[in-house]
This record gives structure tokens, sequence and C-alpha cells, in this order.
């Protein structure tokens, strides 16, 4: 939900250098994880929340979400943050697991990654599912969203 994100991430400095990525072999960890799950399966759904037009860290999100989360068997969608008012979200990032296993994100104000909660916690899971399933539905799939729009 950030629109910036670990500014001193390697793979950002390169991309911002003009270095060329190859997403799948830079995260090659993330990639096969994502990839033998869903092979199995198992639907991993990504929502993005951003700023329109886009920061320069989401424009190297979407240049990379292609051959990462695309090329592993996410399904990727994207929701401009004027279409998300009237939803009630959650104040971090996080990820849910089967309804339940809540691991919430948490950064410092420049978007550095400080650590993981985890929580099983019903009423935490319930509402970031209610959320995440709202802003899936508003939210415009990957091979539609333009970053300038």
């Amino acid at each position: 939900m950030r629109d910036a994100y670990m500014m001193t991430d390697p793979a950002f400095t390169d991309w911002q250098a003009g270095v060329d990525l190859d997403p799948a072999e830079r995260w090659a960890d993330w990639h096969a994880i994502v990839t033998e799950a869903t092979a199995r399966g198992v639907e991993v759904r990504r929502a993005r929340i951003v700023s329109v037009p886009v920061s320069e860290y989401i424009r190297f999100e979407y240049a990379v979400t292609d051959g990462l989360n695309i090329a592993a068997g996410e399904d990727v969608r994207w929701l401009s943050r004027r279409r998300a008012t009237e939803i009630s979200l959650p104040g971090n990032d996080f990820w849910l697991f089967d309804s339940r296993l809540v691991v919430v994100n948490h950064f410092d104000g420049e978007g550095e990654n400080m650590d993981l909660e985890v929580t099983e916690d019903p009423d935490v899971a319930k509402l970031c599912e209610a959320a995440f399933e709202a802003v899936w539905q508003r939210a415009t799939p990957h091979a539609e969203f333009r970053p300038a729009e």
C-alpha cells in the first residue's frame, strides 16, 4: 500500500541505473516458491494500491511484475489510491494465508523493512480478508493496467 519500499534495494538501484534485470533470476527463491505453489493449484493473488501517476519505485515494481510475479503464476491487480477511498484498509501491508494467518509487514518512514508480525487473530484475519476482497474487486488486472493512468 506504499508508493515506495526499500529504496536502497540493489535491484531497484540497478534498475534506476539501467541495468538489465531478469526478475526470476534476481529473486530466484521467491520465484521458485510461488511457481511450486501455483503448480500445485494454490491461488496466489497480489493487489497493489498505488498513487497515480505512479512513483518511480512503483514503475520499477510494474516493470518486474511480468518476469517475476506473473511468470511464477501470481494473479496481480492494481488499484489507484483514488478508487480506494471507501475501503476500510488495515494500517500495514500484509499477506493473508488460508483466510486465517496474517503476516504483517512493518516498514519505517523511508520504506525500509523493519520486521514481520504474524497473527492468527480471527478479527485481524477477517479485516484483512474483507479489505483485500474489496480492493481485488475494484482493481485492474496487471495486463490492463498502465502506470501512467
